[in-house]
């Protein structure tokens, strides 16, 4: 739990920080963190997210099932490229492939996925 070492003066004259035991949080009911594991994990996730080309791959997959081809085309790059981000996007558990024939289609891993990519607005889905 983050304790503060000095307090903050407010304009109003009052201070924050000034008792380790008076956080806002403490008065939320279901105020909880996230242990060591989920923040590493969360880290490692947004580092995954922080290239515009897999955003936009994973964007694509959270709608549905694609290849690379498909893949490459929505998200304007060359399929070499998309395949390496595919690569890492499962390595680091994000997506899947599923292998019919010649063809890989991927889609995203599972509704898990969408956790860290809630802030992206969604689409709705065409009947």
């Amino acid at each position: 739990m983050y304790r503060p070492t000095t307090p903050t003066q407010l304009s109003g004259g009052s201070q924050v920080g000034a008792s380790p035991d008076m956080g806002m949080h403490t008065s939320l009911p279901d105020f909880d963190m996230p242990n060591e594991e989920q923040v590493h994990l969360a880290a490692e996730t947004f580092r995954m997210l922080a290239d515009p080309t897999r955003i936009k791959v994973l964007w694509a997959l959270l709608q549905g099932e694609s290849s690379v081809a498909c893949l490459a085309e929505l998200a304007g790059a060359a399929p070499t490229a998309v395949s390496q981000h595919l690569a890492k996007l499962r390595l680091a558990g994000l997506v899947k492939g599923r292998r019919e024939g010649t063809f890989v289609y991927y889609s995203a891993a599972d509704e898990h996925v969408r956790g860290p990519t809630s802030p992206l607005p969604r689409r709705p889905r065409r009947p």
